[in-house]
Formats: structure tokens, sequence, C-alpha cells
């Protein structure tokens, strides 16, 4: 029997809300939750011309602090390295520009999640 944590549910739904809202927005998404050995992307999409890797963080409140800031600078320049190994992977995908963004979904004992994204963060 394969067990899920409590949070592994959490971010997996935090993540559907940010697919859906990076679809809201116009973007495309083109995968999601791509693995190779160096870890794994949570979201990729197409903005125009840009091609978009994601990080999603999810929260259920702020009291470890918010989900933006735990996206650090070394978890940036990991995915940098992995938009690198995904445009390697899919060379029918290249695009003339490569963003970094975070959608940051913090899920509320009551009421809608709150979504936050942030364009360009590295």
């Amino acid at each position: 029997m394969v067990r899920v944590r409590a949070k592994d549910g959490v971010g997996r739904y935090g993540e559907r809300l940010a697919a859906r809202r990076l679809g809201e927005t116009g973007m495309t998404v083109l995968e999601t939750n791509w693995r190779c050995r160096a870890r794994e992307i949570d979201i990729v999409a197409r903005d125009g011309d840009c091609l978009v890797v994601c990080e999603v963080k999810t929260r259920r409140s702020t009291r470890a602090g918010s989900a933006v800031e735990a996206v650090t600078p070394a978890k940036l320049a990991r995915l940098r390295r992995l938009a690198g190994e995904w445009l390697r992977a899919h060379p029918e995908q290249r695009a003339p520009r490569v963003r970094l963004d975070v959608v940051a979904v913090t899920l509320p004992a009551r009421g809608a999640a709150h979504v936050q994204h942030l364009r360009g963060v590295s």
C-alpha cells in the first residue's frame, strides 16, 4: 500500500490551482510534475513566445512564513538548471526567452484559497 502524506495532498491541490490560474491568464500549461535525476519542475508553461518554469508553493497558513519566502536563491538556481534539462529533453519547445515564476497558494482554514502569481522571480 502506498501512503500519501497530508502535505503531499496539499501540495498537489495547490499545483492544480496554480495550473488553473496560469491557464486563466492565457498561458498554456505544457507539463506538470516533470521529473528528472535533478529533481522536479512543478509546471512548465508557455506565455506567448516565452517558456515559463514555475515553482508552486502551497501553505495552510503563514505561521512558518509565506509560501513566497520558501523559494530560496538555492531553489531558484536549481530551477534554472532544471529549465535547461527540460529544454534538452524537449528541443521542439525552444523559446527565445525563459522565465522563472512562482505561484504561492495559501489555503485558509475557511474560505477560498489565495493564489499569488509572481512573474520573473530570478
